[in-house]
């Protein structure tokens, strides 16, 4: 399989990681963290930031005068990086503090600072291997969005007009559907003859946009495995446990045969799809195990070559941080994530 062309040529370096992005990059990630953290607090989830802040950065560096896409994508970039790092924190940090442990402002910072640098460093050896050769593999649907958002910005004309007009249609549906409440956003029904079953569908725009990217061999997997587990685990789940006179599972507060299809979702089936998703995930790893043993070989030779004094030409794609200090970073920074509870 030929290797996949980027939109913009390796032979080609328009203006990339400028100051101008930088700056707007971390405004946007700023108001976009505070957000997710609110969320993440609020109601126990986050949404992703990188469309909306790609579509932003567009708008911003339109009224500013010409940019590259390249720039635009620096500045998503590293306004959604800064709103992980956000929503790692708020997911983890107060785990912590319901331990018992004690956890100043200073320390959060420095914890995610330094968590957010050591995710960065261990990822770029990885780039090549999970991103450049698995492109056709790996569809990252959120990822490919954006870039097709950036690519209508950069264009304009007709592609971009179709997105931001779907944009608008999306917003229109979605304040209909949540906003005024005309019609139910998961309509459901339950089966009292077959108890446990349930049906529901959620009819989004996000989904529909999810669908179209993953495309059809991968939205099928996603629908027979939401039909096995409302069809056939639930109600399967239900009968087996039925005879309990204790409740069971976590948390066990309820009788199983009290308990309603979302609830023993909840209960029971969130767990089954967890650790199919941590399965496949080892699976996965396994499987690119030599492709990134390969990158890491690459990116030694290129470390072995150039302290020969031969001559190391990369393409502008391919220009990567050195081996020695992605390794020797990684390595700094997890000593001092080990170190940081012993401080203070």
């Amino acid at each position: 399989m030929p290797d996949h062309q980027p939109y913009v040529p390796a032979s080609q370096s328009p203006p990339e990681l400028t100051a101008r992005a930088l700056i707007v990059g971390v405004a946007l990630g700023l108001i976009f963290s505070a957000s997710s953290v609110y969320l993440a607090l609020k109601i126990g989830l986050t949404v992703s930031s990188s469309i909306p802040i790609a579509v932003l950065s567009i708008t911003i560096f339109r009224a500013l005068g010409r940019t590259s896409i390249l720039e635009n994508n620096i500045v998503q970039t590293t306004g959604s990086a800064s709103d992980s790092v956000a929503a790692g924190v708020v997911f983890t940090i107060p785990a912590i503090l319901l331990m018992g442990y004690d956890l100043d402002i200073s320390r959060v910072a420095v914890l995610a600072t330094v968590g957010g640098l050591m995710g960065v460093l261990m990822m770029i050896p990885l780039r090549r291997a999970l991103i450049v050769k698995e492109h056709d593999t790996l569809i990252y649907p959120e990822g490919t969005a954006c870039a097709e958002v950036l690519i209508a910005g950069e264009e304009r004309g007709l592609q971009a007009k179709r997105v931001f007009q779907a944009f608008g249609l999306g917003f229109v549906y979605k304040f209909l559907m949540g906003g005024l409440k005309l019609w139910p956003d998961v309509p459901g029904k339950e089966f009292r003859f077959y108890p446990g079953a349930a049906i529901s569908s959620e009819i989004s725009p996000e989904l529909m946009g999810v669908g179209y990217i993953i495309g059809p061999r991968i939205a099928g997997y996603l629908f027979a495995g939401g039909c096995f587990a409302y069809i056939v685990l639930a109600p399967a789940i239900k009968l087996v446990g039925s005879g309990l006179s204790e409740p069971f599972g976590f948390p066990a507060v309820k009788l199983i045969r009290d308990m309603s299809p979302g609830e023993i979702r909840a209960g029971f089936i969130f767990y089954i799809g967890a650790g199919a998703v941590a399965s496949a995930g080892i699976i996965a790893l396994a499987r690119s195990l030599p492709t990134i043993v390969s990158s890491f070989a690459s990116s030694l030779k290129d470390l072995r070559d150039s302290r020969l004094g031969q001559a190391v030409t990369r393409l502008r794609t391919d220009d990567d941080l050195p081996i020695s200090l992605t390794v020797g970073g990684s390595v700094a920074l997890a000593i001092v994530l080990a170190l940081l509870p012993q401080v203070g």
